[in-house]
């Protein structure tokens, strides 16, 4: 079995997600909504300066998970699903074709990001990637589906690889068992693609495409 998986967030969609969120949210957010989104955004320089740019991202994350509270499960599909249709222009449409490829060929497919589900979910139907498995950060709502303003843990980092590993054993595989791809574009992604068979580096920036050469790693489109 061959089992493809591939981030989202500079590898499938090549703008900023959250430059997204915040032209998306600006038609449709209440004052009370942007007040918690604009704590966040303090928290978060805050946190880049003592901490770091990644540690700053899942503050901003978490202030608009918060937002989201009192949001009824079919409110958020609304906005997720005009989000996804946003900034279509920043698909990376030859990966999509080559995703395409790669189902057509028998093997399963993997969406695999730190970005919130639903708005994966909502992505892949704009995008016509149907029949994937979709692994991103859980958005968590009350026994009623009203958003209650938190989520799981960001699928980020060293996560991957372990929600891999779990998604594997939910389905009664080992890593032994199926060839492995990963693509990925960042740093942050090393332990994923360390782990897999077939890595492939995606939209790389310098520190990564120099990190892709000293571990022998092809860049996709080269």
């Amino acid at each position: 079995m061959r089992v493809v998986t591939v981030d989202f967030d500079g590898t499938l969609y090549q703008g900023n997600s959250f430059k997204a969120m915040f032209d998306v949210a600006k038609k449709e957010y209440s004052l009370k909504q942007w007040l918690t989104v604009i704590g966040g955004t303090f928290k978060a320089l805050a946190r880049l300066v003592k901490e770091g740019k990644e540690a700053a991202k899942h503050t901003f994350f978490h202030a608009f998970v918060m937002s989201m509270k009192g949001k009824s499960k079919d409110e958020l599909k609304t906005f997720f699903d005009a989000l996804a249709r946003s900034d279509l222009g920043k698909v990376n449409r030859p990966l999509v074709e080559k995703i395409k490829q790669h189902q057509a060929n028998g093997d399963q497919i993997v969406i695999l990001s730190g970005a919130l589900k639903p708005f994966l979910v909502a992505f892949t139907e704009v995008i016509d990637l149907t029949d994937a498995d979709i692994i991103g950060t859980e958005l968590k709502y009350d026994e009623y589906n009203i958003a209650a303003g938190l989520m799981g843990e960001i699928v980020n980092g060293e996560r991957k690889a372990g929600a891999v590993l779990e998604w594997l054993h939910s389905r009664d595989l080992s890593i032994e068992a199926v060839t492995l791809w990963a693509y990925a574009d960042s740093e942050t992604d090393s332990p994923l693609l360390d782990m897999v068979d077939h890595p492939v580096v995606v939209n790389p920036n310098e520190n990564m495409e120099k990190l892709a050469q000293e571990k022998g790693w092809p860049v996709f489109g080269n």
